[in-house]
């Protein structure tokens, strides 16, 4: 059974207060190897949209946790303006070390929800999300305040999410929430998605990208499978990328 929004967004910001290696205070070497592993399927995002980030002279991340996309955005873009958010404040207590990991200084590390930023309205150019829109739940809130930051033609990413058609979202959903049970996770209906952001009056597109980096074995075979066998794509599960545009 779902918990309720502000159950879910509780245990994301108390997660990044308690959890061992991932707390203000930790120094662990398990969370670094973690997150550069992470890295590696986060790069090859940038490389795709490269494009997208290389032309925006203001970029803000939401679910950020401790910001270590954001750190990297910042060094492949040192003249963009690089803002991180996150719902937890732990998490963005913990932006300094990855600034420190990769020779940068953000310039902003916010802790609000998605769809509560403080910053005003038109003043960005990108927004991206990497492996973290499917904990956001809000998704109608979320794109709508998305449009309301973008400036005319700014652009919104949602990077590296699982997602799925409705017809097996139940089935997707249980596997997840048994992967990482610690965190309450979700799995995105592409369609509904897509339907969402053009309400919201933004263009939507969704690229599969079944990536086999940093997969177990049983993974690492099914996505193979999917990378082979495109028309499966869109019927099974599949981690995708979501691509929004403010029209000019």
């Amino acid at each position: 059974m779902k918990l309720e929004l502000s159950d879910r967004q509780q245990i994301e910001i108390d997660y990044w207060r308690t959890a061992v290696h991932e707390r203000p205070e930790a120094r662990s070497v398990d969370a670094i190897v973690a997150k550069c592993c992470e890295a590696q399927v986060f790069l090859l995002a940038l490389a795709r949209f490269q494009s997208d980030f290389q032309g925006a002279s203001n970029i803000l991340e939401m679910g950020a946790g401790q910001g270590w996309a954001s750190t990297i955005v910042k060094s492949r873009c040192p003249a963009a303006t690089v803002i991180a958010s996150d719902i937890s404040p732990y998490a963005v207590r913990s932006v300094g070390k990855w600034e420190r990991v990769f020779g940068v200084s953000l310039d902003g590390a916010l802790a609000c929800r998605s769809y509560e930023a403080p910053l005003d309205a038109g003043s960005q150019a990108l927004i991206f999300a990497y492996a973290a829109a499917h904990h956001f739940g809000a998704h109608r809130r979320t794109l709508a305040e998305m449009q309301r930051l973008l400036r005319p033609g700014g652009v919104a990413l949602y990077l590296h999410e699982p997602a799925c058609p409705p017809w097996i979202y139940t089935r997707a959903y249980q596997r997840v929430n048994r992967n990482r049970p610690e965190v309450p996770e979700d799995v995105l209906i592409y369609p509904k998605i897509v339907d969402l952001a053009k309400k919201q009056g933004l263009t939507a597109e969704v690229h599969f990208a079944p990536v086999t980096l940093n997969r177990r074995p049983g993974p690492f075979l099914y996505y193979s499978v999917l990378s082979k066998l495109r028309f499966l794509q869109c019927w099974l599960p599949c981690t995708a990328h979501f691509r929004f545009m403010k029209p000019r």
